[in-house]
C-alpha cells in the first residue's frame, strides 16, 4: 500500500535529505554573525530566500506533478515522501530567512508570504495525516468495491426485505419502508460527522432482534437482512465521511498553495525593487 511506507520510503532518503538540509541551515546561521544582525537582507538571508523560493515552486510543481504517477505506486510513494519532508524542511529554512525579524503587527507581502508558507505547511501536515490513514481505510470499507455497488447492494437487500415483510404483513412492512428510506447523512455538514439521529435501520433491527426470538423463520431472515442493510449502511457512511474529510482538506491546502506563490513572487519582486 502506498501510505504503508509512505515516511519510509527508500529507506528514508527523503527523511536525510530533510535532516542535512536543516543541519546546514542551522549550523550557517549560528556561524554567521552579520553586523545589525541576522535578517533576510544579508547574503546569508538572501542565500536561505533563494533555497526557500527554489523549494516552495518546486513542492507546487510537485504536488501536481505527483498525479501523474497514481498507477506507478513505487513511483507515487516516493513523490509523496519527498514532498512531506522537504515540506517540513521549508518550514525551518524559512523561517532562518527572516531572521526571525517579522512583526505580525504589520501587514505587508513579507508577513502575508510567511504566514501563507506555515498555513500551507501545516494543512500539509493535515494531509499527510489523511493520506496515511483515508486511503487505507476507504479501501478497506469498500473491499474491492465502489461506492456504485455499495448501492446496488444496499438496493438489493431493500427489495428482498420489503418482499419478505410484505409477506409478513402487519406492522413491519411499515418497519422495513421507513428503514429503506434512511439517508446516509442528515444533512450536508453530517458528512463530516455523526451519522443522522433516529435512524430508522437501527430501530428495525431493535424491533426484529426481539420479534425474531418467537422462532419465526420469516422474521429471522428479515432480521438477518436488516442486520445486513445497517453493516452496509454503516460501510458506506463510514467511506463518504472519509472522502469528504480528505476533499476538505484539499480545499484548504491546494488555494493556499496558489495563493503563496502570488505572494512569493510578490515578496520578491518588491525585494529587488525597494531593497
Amino acid at each position: 500500500m502506498i501510505n504503508e511506507n509512505l515516511l519510509s520510503a527508500y529507506g528514508f532518503r527523503y527523511l536525510k535529505l530533510m535532516l542535512l538540509l536543516c543541519a546546514a541551515s542551522v549550523a550557517a546561521y549560528v556561524w554567521h554573525q552579520p553586523r545589525g544582525g541576522a535578517s533576510g537582507g544579508t547574503w546569508l538571508g538572501y542565500t536561505l530566500g533563494t533555497v526557500g523560493a527554489l523549494l516552495i515552486v518546486w513542492l507546487i510543481l510537485l504536488g501536481a506533478r505527483k498525479r501523474a504517477y497514481r498507477a506507478r505506486v513505487g513511483t507515487l510513494r516516493g513523490w509523496l515522501s519527498a514532498h512531506v519532508y522537504l515540506g517540513l524542511a521549508l518550514a525551518l529554512i524559512g523561517t532562518l530567512h527572516t531572521g526571525f525579524q517579522f512583526d505580525f503587527r504589520e501587514l505587508n507581502v513579507h508577513v502575508v508570504s510567511y504566514v501563507l508558507m506555515m498555513l500551507v505547511i501545516i494543512s500539509g501536515i493535515w494531509g499527510v495525516a489523511a493520506y496515511l490513514r483515508n486511503p487505507l481505510r476507504m479501501s478497506e470499507l469498500l473491499n474491492g468495491r465502489n461506492l456504485a455497488g455499495m448501492q446496488a447492494g444496499l438496493s438489493a437487500v431493500d427489495e428482498e426485505s420489503l418482499a419478505l415483510a410484505t409477506s409478513l404483513g402487519g406492522q413491519w412492512l411499515a418497519v422495513i419502508e421507513q428503514s429503506s428510506k434512511t439517508p446516509l447523512f442528515g444533512s450536508l455538514l453530517g458528512r463530516l460527522g455523526r451519522p443522522p439521529r433516529g435512524c430508522a435501520t437501527k430501530r428495525a433491527v431493535a424491533a426484529l432482534r426481539e420479534a425474531s426470538l418467537g422462532g419465526d423463520a420469516g422474521l429471522r431472515e428479515l432480521y438477518a437482512l436488516q442486520v445486513k442493510r445497517a453493516r452496509l449502511l454503516g460501510e458506506m457512511r463510514d467511506f463518504v465521511r472519509t472522502k469528504a474529510w480528505t476533499d476538505l482538506w484539499l480545499v484548504f491546502h491546494v488555494p493556499l498553495s496558489f495563493a503563496l506563490l502570488a505572494a512569493l513572487i510578490a515578496h520578491i519582486v518588491s525585494v529587488f525593487i525597494y531593497w
